[in-house]
């Protein structure tokens, strides 16, 4: 989503948030919230970076954690995770993240395209390298991140089923 800031030129809204000691990016019109760890509910027989399902405000959703499907070390929950509820196809998925650092405005003149030299699978989420003062800001496509065989394993499970205690949330 690109919004013009006030000297005219193109920018994107993006929400930054941290995995490890690297920050990423996506973009806010791909968000939906941004909430406080809660307890998951394991679901059996899922892939691995499938955390669980929690029950928000009366509707389960699942939740993946990114560390797990970037192959990161995982990381013991902490005060600063959060979970990034986001809308991918229609499909309302929460994404485990280190720490949510900011929603910052990024210029389109700041943000360069991923290099061609990064290659293999993880290289189809990138979207760009936004370059602030501070830092560089990997900007990801998380309608990517969860691949067409994920979605549908992400069908599959049966959320109609699954227990939840409904004074979780």
């Amino acid at each position: 989503m690109a919004a013009v800031s006030q000297a005219g030129e193109s920018e994107r809204q993006i929400v930054v948030f941290t995995l490890g000691t690297e920050a990423y990016g996506v973009d806010i019109a791909s968000v939906r919230e941004i909430i406080v760890m809660q307890k998951i509910t394991p679901v059996p027989r899922t892939p691995e970076f499938v955390q669980g399902i929690i029950n928000l405000r009366g509707r389960v959703i699942p939740v993946l954690d990114l560390r797990k499907h970037f192959g990161f070390d995982v990381k013991p929950p902490d005060k600063d995770q959060r979970i990034v509820v986001t809308d991918v196809d229609g499909e309302i998925v929460g994404v485990i993240v280190d720490s949510v650092f900011s929603v910052m405005r990024v210029p389109q003149s700041a943000i360069e395209p991923p290099s061609p030299m990064v290659t293999g699978p993880e290289a189809q989420y990138l979207t760009g390298i936004a370059k602030t003062e501070d830092k560089l800001i990997i900007l990801l496509d998380i309608s990517k991140i969860i691949t067409d065989a994920e979605k549908r394993m992400l069908k599959e499970i049966d959320l109609a089923h699954a227990v939840l205690d409904e004074g979780d949330s």
